[in-house]
C-alpha cells in the first residue's frame, strides 16, 4: 500500500499547526518538515512525535532538506513573515524571495506531486509557484477562500438557523479585502436563498453586512494572536484529503483560470473540482452582472497587486 506522505515547507506557527491536523486527523502516513530554521523543525518533529503517540493511527514525522521532498505526493507552502498590519500585501516581496529560494530545488530534486500554497498573499504566490515549478496548473493551486467560504457559511449558519451543512454558500476572488459572494448560487437543501426569503423572513439576510463578517473574520483572529493557526490548518487538511481520497468535491481554490469567467493568466478563487490530481476541474458559476462585476473587480485587484512585486525579490 503506497505511503501518503505530505512535505511541509515552513513550519512557523501555520505549518506547524498544518501538519498537527493532518497528522491527529490520520490523513497521512509521513510527515516531512522542512524549515531554514532547523532547530524550530527539530523541535516541532519532536513535539509531532509526542502528540501522535497515542493515536489509533501511525504517522511518521522526520525532518529534512528540499531533496527529501521529492517522493512526496503533496508540499505544503508555508513560509513568510508575518506582519503586524492588517495587509496581507506587506508580505509580498518577502514571501516571493522565499518561494523563488526554494521551489525549483524541490521540483528539481524529482518532486512531481502537487504544490499547495497558504502563504499570503495566498493568490499571487501562487502564480509564483506555478511559474517557478513549470507544473500543469491542476498541480499548484491555493486555499484562497477556502476558509473565508467556510466562514460565510458559518455566518449565514447563524443569521438564518440553518445547519451549515444544508447550506452551499461560497466566497470568490481574491483572498481579501476585494472577495466576492455569488449570492444568486446561496442555497438551502437545493432551493435558492433568495426564493426563501420571499416566503420567510428569517432567510432575509444583511448581504453586505455577512459578506463583511466573512472577509474580516481572520483580523479578528489577528487581533489577539497575531496570526492565524486552527482555521487554515483545517482548510488545508481537507483539501489534502480530498486528493488523496480522490473525492471530487467541489471546494473553492486559488487556481489559473484560461478563458474562465472571460479572465486569463491569473490565479483567483472559483469552486473546483478537487480529486487525485488537484484541481480537477474549474467549476465555472453562471454569474448575473452585478456579480461578475464585483467579480473582474477581484481580479484587476490582484493584476494590481502583482505589479508592487519587485523583480529583485
Amino acid at each position: 500500500m503506497k505511503t501518503r506522505s505530505v512535505g511541509i515547507v515552513g513550519v512557523g506557527h501555520v505549518g506547524a499547526h498544518c501538519a498537527y491536523s493532518l497528522a491527529v486527523q490520520g490523513i497521512v502516513d509521513e510527515l516531512v518538515l522542512v524549515d531554514i530554521n532547523e532547530q524550530k523543525a527539530i523541535s516541532e518533529c519532536q513535539d509531532l512525535r509526542d502528540s501522535v503517540a497515542y493515536l489509533p493511527h501511525r504517522v511518521e514525522v522526520r525532518t529534512g532538506g528540499y531533496a527529501d521532498l521529492k517522493d512526496c505526493d503533496v508540499v505544503v507552502v508555508s513560509v513568510g513573515v508575518i506582519t503586524k498590519s492588517n495587509n496581507r500585501l506587506d508580505e509580498l516581496n518577502v514571501s516571493i524571495g522565499m518561494v523563488n529560494s526554494f521551489v525549483k530545488q524541490v521540483v528539481d530534486a524529482g518532486f512531481n506531486g502537487i504544490f499547495i500554497n497558504i502563504t499570503n498573499p495566498c493568490d499571487i504566490i501562487a502564480r509564483q509557484v506555478h511559474k517557478l515549478s513549470g507544473f500543469d496548473k491542476s498541480r499548484v493551486f491555493g486555499t484562497g477562500t477556502g476558509l473565508d467560504s467556510s466562514r460565510f457559511k458559518a455566518v449565514l449558519s447563524r443569521e438564518t438557523g440553518i445547519d451549515h451543512k444544508s447550506l452551499v454558500a461560497y466566497t470568490m476572488g481574491e483572498h481579501g479585502d476585494s472577495q466576492m459572494a455569488p449570492w444568486s448560487h446561496v442555497t438551502v437543501n437545493g432551493k435558492p436563498l433568495a426564493e426563501l426569503a420571499k416566503e420567510n423572513d428569517k432567510y432575509k439576510v444583511d448581504q453586505a453586512a455577512v459578506l463583511e463578517e466573512a472577509t474580516k473574520g481572520g483580523w479578528v483572529t489577528f487581533a489577539g494572536k497575531g496570526c492565524t493557526e486552527y482555521g487554515i490548518s483545517s482548510t488545508l487538511a481537507r483539501f489534502v484529503y480530498a486528493i488523496f481520497h480522490d473525492e471530487k468535491v467541489v471546494m473553492p481554490c486559488s487556481t489559473q483560470l484560461n478563458g474562465e469567467y472571460g479572465q486569463n493568466d491569473i490565479f483567483i478563487s472559483t469552486p473546483c473540482v478537487i480529486g487525485k490530481n488537484g484541481v480537477e476541474e474549474v467549476f465555472e458559476l453562471t454569474l448575473n452582472e452585478e456579480e461578475l462585476k464585483a467579480f473582474q473587480h477581484s481580479c484587476d485587484v490582484i493584476r494590481t497587486n502583482i505589479g508592487y512585486i519587485n523583480k529583485e525579490a
